[in-house]
């Protein structure tokens, strides 16, 4: 495990670090979750295998720091990465990133391009939700107030989201998964798809099949993103379906010869 301290009060982010070779390979979790949980099986695979590997949890989350003084925006987010990054000593990296992580990565490519030189991001959000109460992930949690969330919503949120999930949105901070989780629904500005639009590194958007047509999939692979559907899974495809999430992911970083899933 590696840490470096990323405001001025201290807090760190950590992360677990495989060595390999540069570029290096960036992995960034959800909300609620944390990287090593998500992607130690994935990384490892033989397809991905090799590179320098930072399984990164964002600050609130896993086991980095959770500061209640931080705004946990997507900017905020993104730039307490970047100052992890160049602590780390990583420069153009492969960044594959998860639902919240993702919507950061864009912003992070956007505000620190140095820092990134791909992004692949699975089932990430582009654009802002509206906060309703009772649904499942950032959109259901963004409907409370903070002080609601912190009395009784947290309590709520736990008996909706099933034990996988709590196990690791337990290690959050509550007020950091509220502020990410609200901030999240609310988006960056500019939104994150105009962001991702406008990138001119290479893009790969992974999402289930199941759900059907990816909303804005022709602009996306207009403006050049790489948009495919993986079967066999729902919002968490690297649990859900490993094999299938590692092939189209070494096709979008270029490390495999065969066609993604």
């Amino acid at each position: 495990m590696r840490s470096t301290a990323v405001t001025g009060n201290g807090d760190r982010i950590r992360w677990v670090e495989l060595p390999g070779a540069e570029p290096s390979r960036v992995y960034l979790h959800g909300l609620g979750a944390t990287s090593p949980a998500y992607f130690a099986e994935v990384a490892v695979h033989p397809l991905l295998a090799g590179r320098r590997s930072l399984l990164m949890d964002m600050l609130g989350h896993g086991i980095s720091d959770r500061p209640t003084d931080f705004g946990y925006t997507l900017e905020a987010h993104a730039d307490a990465l970047a100052a992890a990054l160049t602590a780390a000593g990583v420069s153009g990296a492969e960044v594959v990133a998860h639902s919240m992580g993702g919507s950061a990565a864009i912003v992070l490519a956007a505000r620190h391009p140095e820092l990134v030189s791909r992004l692949v991001l699975i089932d990430a959000n582009l654009d802002p939700l509206v906060p309703t109460l009772g649904t499942l992930g950032s959109s259901g949690i963004a409907a409370y107030s903070e002080e609601e969330f912190l009395a009784y919503g947290w309590a709520e949120v736990r008996d909706q989201a099933g034990a996988h999930w709590w196990s690791t949105m337990r290690l959050a901070g509550r007020e950091a998964l509220h502020r990410s989780a609200t901030h999240l629904a609310h988006g960056s500005t500019p939104p994150m798809r105009e962001l991702l639009l406008g990138l001119k590194i290479p893009r790969a958007f992974l999402y289930p099949e199941a759900d059907g047509a990816l909303p804005g999939a022709d602009g996306l692979t207009a403006a050049g993103v790489s948009v495919t559907a993986i079967p066999d899974c729902g919002h968490n495809i690297m649990l859900d379906n490993p094999d299938a999430f590692v092939r189209a992911t070494a096709t979008a970083l270029g490390a495999a010869s065969e066609p993604g899933a």
